[in-house]
Parts: structure tokens; sequence; C-alpha cells
């Protein structure tokens, strides 16, 4: 089976199961972006079922090594099913988990290109925090969803169970936009894409 074969298998079981993914508008950009990056160190906030950081090795052309932090155990078992079936078996450790309190166990010292946040939405602010300390100078935060379904920059008000994640969403692009610290760029594709960079 060929990587590409690998993802539509994937893709297919994805949506079947509805499990989120990132979706194909966004895949796009995600993709343009782990070409330019060309990371080596990555960390991941929410695995699901292993396809991000399947795409994150396939289209970096450094040899890349993942640490992917996931909550449900049984998309754990699913993603290292999938990832069993690529080549890149070696270079993908998940962590089982809350991912709020697993980052405060990595080691605390600047040591990723990149980090992948696409997890509970709500939690995305506390996740900034954590892993501001993790990222190498002039590293890369990614964010998928940050527009959850037009409701964070639209006009119309969300439903009062997406209240709060809106709301935290909101704060998350509002952390994100300190221009003496990061420079962000929103993606609209898809769900939208926050795509932060350190600027020291």
């Amino acid at each position: 089976m060929t990587i590409q074969e690998l993802f539509a298998k994937m893709e297919a079981y994805a949506q079947e199961n509805h499990v989120p993914i990132i979706n194909e508008q966004g895949r796009k950009v995600f993709i343009d972006l782990i070409t330019e990056i060309n990371p080596q160190q990555v960390l991941e906030i929410g695995t699901a079922i292993g396809y991000s950081a399947l795409l994150t090795c396939t289209y970096s052309t450094n040899e890349v090594n993942i640490t992917s932090l996931e909550l449900d155990p049984n998309r754990i078992v699913t993603a290292r099913e999938f990832i069993a079936e690529s080549p890149f078996a070696d270079n993908i450790k998940i962590i089982p988990g809350d991912a709020a309190e697993n980052l405060l166990k990595l080691p605390q010292e600047p040591q990723y290109d990149m980090v992948f946040i696409d997890a509970a939405k709500g939690q995305y602010p506390d996740y900034f925090t954590k892993v501001l300390p993790l990222l190498k100078p002039h590293g890369v935060i990614i964010a998928d969803n940050v527009l959850f379904r037009g409701y964070v920059l639209g006009e119309e008000a969300p439903p009062k169970r997406y209240k709060t994640i809106v709301k935290r969403l909101k704060q998350y692009i509002e952390m994100v936009n300190d221009s003496g610290k990061y420079s962000t760029t929103i993606y609209e594709n898809g769900d939208g894409l926050a795509v932060t960079r350190l600027l020291e």
C-alpha cells in the first residue's frame, strides 16, 4: 500500500466513523506549510487517527520526530494501527492522557520546531500558554478550527452549547495577535487554520 492509498483509507474511515481530521481545504494549506517549515521536532496536540502526523512525516524532507498527545484510548489504538501501515512507525510517539496535564510533564525546554493544535477547542488558550516554553526560537504553532463553523469572526451568535468554545477561540486569536511577540496569519480555508510564528 502506498502512502497515498493509506491516506485515502484513513479519509474513508474518518468519514464513516465521524472522526474529525483536517479537511480537504485546510489540508492543502497544511501541506504547503509543512513543506515550507520543514520541521524536525514536532509536538501534536490531538492525534485522532494519526492523519495529520502522517501528513507531517510525508511532506517534510527532514526525518521528523513527532510527539503526539491523545486522550481517547480507542483513537490511540486506531492511530497506532494506521501508523503501523506506514513507513513512519518509528517517527511518531503517542502519549496517552489529558494533553493539558501531559504538556507539563514534557521537558520544559525549547525543543520543538512546530506545534500542531487540533484538540479540545475550549482549551486552546491553555495549550498555547503551555507550549510556548517548548518552542525553539522562531518556532511555529499551527491551530486548526479556530474559526469554528464561522461563529468566531462572524456576526451570527453561536448556539448556547458552543458559546464557551467560541469565547475561548476568540481569546486564542487575541493571544496570538500580540504583534510584539508573534506574527499570525489566519487561513480561512476549511474551518480556519491559524499559523503563529515566534518573532524571536
